[in-house]
């Protein structure tokens, strides 16, 4: 299985509207990968750029040098999400050649031309423009935000190479410059897959001009549109904002990733909305979640206590068919439409069951049946709790406590409970 998924442009810090991507699809890939999928997943890094040659003028260093630093502050924060970062991860500049290639077949065949350095793509020769995004190119010209542009044949003409001479540059038969954004992709997938992908992925607000202009240099050079199917995450607004206005950089309101207290909070509050519906974040919610997947890790350490802490293996484990009932609705959500909010209702009806089983007499077979789907389903969701085995020592912390209790000595039990709490193990 082959899934791509457009990266960023590394300039800056990433900010949560970035991140809803990054676990959206992390956690796809996760789901196919648990059905025992071998999943082929990249994403791009675009390190070459007008705002890279902004920010390297303004530092007075190199754009490379710039990209490469936020290379490492992204691959970091997408860590510390909770997300895998042992993808395929290409980079515009060490795919400049076949960038180049794939333009100037492009332009061999007619559907891009050259005008005083600078290549366009002919729109008008793709019948099928306009269908990912559900447009019609009547009603794009005739409506047309598009920036006018004298050089161009068709006000809907997008650049696959730009003239320039500022920053870093390439030679090329049609002059020095560097590529057009919407060329990149094509590329990519292109050198790594082959050309056609099962599921081609990004945010929404990708789809149009970005992905439709994809598909149609995917038309003029396979005669396909790249993906078997596309799929787009709902943007994420700041609550209070326009809920019109995307979060963006330029937008002066920003919440980085790397500024997140809790991050392994925030992807359960992006994962509880459905992926294709806008996400509206406020910091009064994304609390309510630290609360959530707080209680998440008690009642998961505390059953893994018990287990450690636990010298007979007693009870019939009658209630393991309505554990399987669980696990099974887990999967049926995410198999209709990637439902991740049903999923996690089904995550939290399986707490709910491990904490009603923590009050009831101990049954070591359905509470270790109960910890394997709550490692399966938090391993899917990208939630893991991590958590180390007990030691002799702190068994025995453990020990002393219960007796202190049963003698009745709550100075005693008080003075141990508190160090169980200093060691985190309560």
């Amino acid at each position: 299985m082959s899934i791509y998924v457009c990266g960023p442009t590394v300039y800056n810090f990433i900010h949560i509207g970035n991140a809803r991507p990054v676990i959206v699809f992390d956690t796809l890939r996760r789901y196919f990968e648990s059905k025992g999928n071998v999943v082929r997943f990249a994403s791009n890094f675009t390190d070459v750029d007008d705002k890279i040659i902004q920010k390297a003028i303004a530092e007075g260093k190199p754009e490379l040098e710039i990209s490469s630093r936020y290379i490492e502050a992204f691959l970091k924060d997408v860590a510390d999400l909770g997300s895998k970062t042992d993808y395929i991860q290409p980079k515009v500049t060490e795919y400049m050649a076949p960038i180049i290639a794939y333009i100037d077949h492009l332009v061999q065949t007619g559907y891009a031309y050259v005008v005083e350095g600078d290549v366009y793509f002919r729109v008008s020769k793709i019948e099928e423009y306009g269908h990912l995004s559900n447009r019609k190119i009547d009603d794009l010209q005739s409506g047309s935000r598009v920036e006018i542009n004298e050089k161009k044949e068709n006000p809907l003409d997008f650049a696959l190479w730009k003239k320039t001479k500022e920053g870093i540059t390439w030679e090329s038969n049609f002059g020095p410059g560097r590529p057009g954004w919407h060329t990149e992709c094509c590329v990519m997938i292109d050198e790594i897959f082959g050309g056609a992908i099962d599921i081609h992925g990004g945010g929404a607000d990708l789809i149009f001009p970005h992905h439709e202009n994809e598909i149609a240099q995917s038309v003029a050079t396979h005669q396909h549109g790249i993906a078997s199917f596309w799929m787009h995450n709902g943007r994420l607004n700041i609550e209070g904002n326009d809920s019109e206005e995307k979060m963006s950089k330029s937008a002066g309101s920003i919440v980085w990733v790397k500024d997140l207290k809790d991050k392994l909070a925030f992807r359960l509050y992006v994962l509880a909305t459905h992926y294709r519906a806008p996400l509206n974040f406020s910091f009064t919610h994304l609390e309510t979640y630290e609360k959530e997947f707080q209680k998440m890790t008690q009642t998961i350490h505390a059953m893994k206590r018990k287990l450690d802490l636990a010298n007979e293996l007693v009870g019939d484990s009658a209630h393991q068919e309505d554990l399987a009932s669980i696990r099974e609705r887990f999967d049926a959500a995410l198999e209709l439409d990637f439902n991740t909010p049903n999923a996690i209702t089904e995550l939290q009806a399986l707490l709910k069951s491990m904490n009603i089983l923590l009050r009831q007499p101990f049954d070591a077979a359905l509470w270790r049946q109960a910890l394997v789907y709550a490692d399966e389903m938090t391993e899917i969701l990208g939630l893991q709790v991590p958590y180390s085995p007990l030691s002799l020592a702190d068994k025995e912390l453990f020990d002393r406590w219960d007796d202190a209790r049963k003698n009745k000595d709550f100075a005693k039990a008080d003075e141990v409970r508190g160090e169980l709490q200093k060691k985190g193990l309560l």
